[in-house]
């Protein structure tokens, strides 16, 4: 065995205790089908969002993980639920009037309101694989309108068939009365208007293979369970998936709990093994509620990436799947700024730390160097007090801070710096409040603005970090206090970097301009 292979069975990362759980699947022997099937859903009524980044990106953390534990080949299956009916408008796409008329197609048969593509889940489930493929993932695109009218499904529809008494035993204990005296699990696709209908099974034939089922206009019809002529009811039909591909893996979020439990028990009884799956918590706003795509709350993903580079979007998603996060934009900086930390730590760690380290799961063990030599929290109080208004700006003082450093040189840098004057001047600078010093903490802006005039040391974030330790040891207890003096008093935030560092990026002659300016009330 390698030693990475050995390293990766001991890991405690959460993507190799994932992955092992997959492993065991096949402790006796490989799969018939040749390889282990990852699988991830989206339903394409909308477009996707920043929840379908990261279940694809977690899913694809575990295969890789799987394929350091094992040489058994992998597959990961990215699959639009869009045989589904078209039940409401969203809200957020143009021609509301004329999509009504589609209500209840299935919503491959849905026109498309951009007028791009044949049918509105196409045009959705084209922005999908355009979404996936700027991100660089390895999945191959699957359709349900595709795997029910190609065959692909119909034998396990057969079996659903013959099975149908277990499929409701399982089922109708799930649901309210009313919803019990309707609910089959097959929704045929009536010859008529091309719905889908929920509507009762009135008869079945296994031999034939077909239901019969009453049209809303009161004709009884008969029709194949196969070929496209029905699609399942929502959990039926995530069991005949699982049952159908061999699907061996599936992350869902907590809300779909109880669903992963009635699939999985319909999956068994179509006789196969559901997945190994990972429920995972779903993300709050800046308020603790729960972020909904109707509401509009929380964090987008093309806002994540207004301010910051996908990986550090990659790192929030690895951090603690089944812990509930906030995610609103006060969470970028830190995510950048940890992304970054890890990066720089890799190169030194031995394996097996390498192996706990989120990067090495971000980046499938291809570990780049990071460029980021200033922390990007550094670079918004830079942008704050410069009043950056482009990244130029904040280059000038790079430059004398590394002289050695060049967009070129160090593109994280660049880039991050791009990204803090956007921060600052969307975030930062609305809400940016400066408050006057109290008398102890006049005397010690006083009291450090001399000790940075008389000093003649060397210009690095350690040295300068020791002067200003000093003016606030003498005088402070908690040190706490002092520091967030500085902040507040000369920055206008609650936290800030190690001020030693800002001393070094901005320069020391700034400081003791910024210090006369607090300590003259121009600031608060």
């Amino acid at each position: 065995m390698s030693e990475l292979r050995e390293a990766a069975m001991s890991s405690k990362a959460w993507p190799f205790e994932e992955a092992r759980r997959v492993l065991k699947r096949y402790q006796k022997a490989p799969p018939e089908k040749g390889y282990v099937l990852f699988q991830t859903g989206y339903g394409p009524s909308g477009l996707p969002h920043i929840g379908t980044f990261g279940e694809v990106a977690r899913t694809s953390m575990v295969r890789h993980a799987f394929e350091q534990l094992s040489d058994i080949p992998t597959k990961l299956i990215c699959f639009s639920d869009d045989m589904d009916g078209f039940r409401k408008v969203p809200g957020n796409v143009p021609m509301q009037e004329e999509l009504k008329q589609d209500l209840n197609l299935p919503l491959t048969k849905v026109r498309d309101p951009f007028g791009t593509h044949e049918g509105f889940a196409q045009h959705n489930n084209a922005r999908l694989c355009e979404f996936l493929d700027s991100f660089g993932f390895d999945y191959e695109f699957a359709s349900a309108t595709e795997y029910y009218t190609s065959g692909r499904f119909d034998e396990m529809l057969l079996v659903a068939l013959e099975r149908f008494d277990k499929i409701m035993e399982i089922m109708l204990p799930t649901l309210g009365p009313e919803r019990r005296e309707t609910y089959s699990p097959f929704l045929p696709i009536s010859p008529k208007t091309g719905h889908v209908l929920q509507v009762p099974t009135l008869e079945r034939n296994v031999e034939k293979g077909t239901i019969v089922y009453e049209e809303p206009d009161g004709e009884r019809v008969e029709i194949p369970v196969t070929g496209g002529h029905v699609k399942m009811q929502w959990k039926p039909d995530w069991a005949l998936r699982w049952a159908a591909l061999g699907v061996d893996y599936e992350m869902s979020g907590k809300d779909l709990i109880d669903s992963v439990t009635q699939s999985s028990k319909i999956c068994r009884a179509l006789g196969k093994q559901p997945p190994e799956s990972l429920s995972y918590e779903l993300f709050n706003d800046e308020h603790g509620q729960k972020i909904s795509k109707s509401k509009g709350n929380g964090l987008s993903m093309e806002e994540w990436l207004t301010y910051a580079a996908p990986e550090s979007l990659s790192y929030f998603m690895y951090q603690k799947p089944k812990t509930a996060k906030r995610l609103y934009f006060d969470v970028i900086p830190k995510a950048v700024d940890e992304y970054h930390q890890q990066l720089r730590a890799y190169p030194g760690q031995e394996l097996k730390a390498q192996l706990n380290n989120p990067v090495w799961h971000i980046h499938g063990g291809e570990v780049p160097e990071s460029t980021l030599i200033v922390p990007f929290a550094m670079l918004l109080n830079l942008a704050s007090v410069s009043g950056a208004e482009d990244k130029e700006t904040l280059w000038g003082f790079i430059r004398r801070y590394a002289p050695e450093a060049t967009p070129e040189t160090h593109p994280d840098l660049d880039q991050a710096a791009g990204f803090a004057v956007r921060y600052y001047n969307d975030f930062v600078k609305p809400t940016r409040q400066h408050r006057a010093p109290t008398e102890q903490e006049r005397e010690a802006l006083e009291a450090l603005k001399a000790a940075l005039a008389a000093y003649d040391g060397p210009i690095e974030d350690e040295a300068l970090q020791s002067v200003v330790y000093a003016i606030g040891r003498e005088r402070f207890d908690p040190m706490r206090a002092w520091f967030t003096a500085l902040y507040e008093v000369l920055l206008g935030a609650s936290q800030g970097p190690r001020f030693g560092g800002f001393i070094a990026l901005y320069g020391v002659p700034e400081t003791i301009a910024l210090i006369d300016k607090a300590l003259a009330g121009e600031l608060a």
